[in-house]
Order: C-alpha cells, then structure tokens, then sequence
C-alpha cells in the first residue's frame, strides 16, 4: 500500500473520530438535567447512520413504536440523531414488546458505514498511487 492510500484511509478515520467527539459534547451539552429532571427517568439517543430522521413519516412512526415502550420524544438533534426519554416504570413491559425497547440504532450499523467509508477511501488511494505510478513510466 502507498503512503498516500495508508494516509487517506488515516484521514478518513480521523475525521470520523472528530466527527463522533463533536455529536457526543453535544449530545451531553444541548439538553440540560436537574436531578429533578433525572430522577425516575431514563434516557437513549436513537441513531440513523443514513439520515433517515429527515422524513417526518419515519420520525412519526418511530414515535408511535417508541410510545408502546413508553418512550417519549425529548428532541431532534439532526437528520441522524433523536433522543428520547421514559419512566423507569415502563421497563416491567418489557417481555411483552416485539422490539428491543433499548435499540439505539435504526437501519445499517453506523460502525459498517464508517468502515465502509475509510475502505473506499483507502482503494481510491491506491488507484490513484497506480494511476500516478503508471503514468510515469
């Protein structure tokens, strides 16, 4: 492998790391909790790698499945991110849902996407170092 290809494989897992710090301080950082806020309460961030949070059907249906686990939309982050809230109490209903009440992601594994991502990077690296190199001989 080229260094160039070894460096934009780099670049590319850089930028999701940076990526992933930045929503997470924001995560902690946009809603603020008192205790009396937290007490009783639980929370999840649901995620969409593929941005699928941007259709209000989508958002609409998610909620009425969330509901029947007693989730509550708390507030949409963006196209990739909603965080929900429920009593503690809801989890005794647990056995009887046909859905994880715990899922925090929704369609193709964020990890799969990113992975994908700095795979493709690194190949168009690599095409790229064969491209230069054939071209000067």
């Amino acid at each position: 492998m080229s260094v160039a290809a070894s460096g934009a494989g780099a670049g590319a897992a850089a930028a999701a790391a940076a990526a992933a710090e930045k929503a997470r301080k924001e995560e902690e950082e946009l809603t603020k909790y008192n205790s009396d806020d937290l007490d009783g309460w639980e929370f999840k961030i649901l995620r969409s790698s593929l941005g699928k949070f941007k259709d209000y059907k989508v958002i609409k249906a998610l909620c009425e499945q969330e509901a029947k686990a007693g989730w509550e939309l708390v507030e949409k982050f963006d196209n990739y991110r909603i965080r929900f809230k429920r009593k503690t109490e809801h989890r005794k209903n647990d056995r009887f849902l046909d859905f994880d009440p715990y899922r925090v992601s929704m369609g193709v594994n964020k990890r799969l996407v990113v992975g994908i991502i700095v795979a493709a990077t690194t190949l168009l690296g690599i095409g790229i170092s064969l491209l230069l190199a054939a071209s000067h001989r």
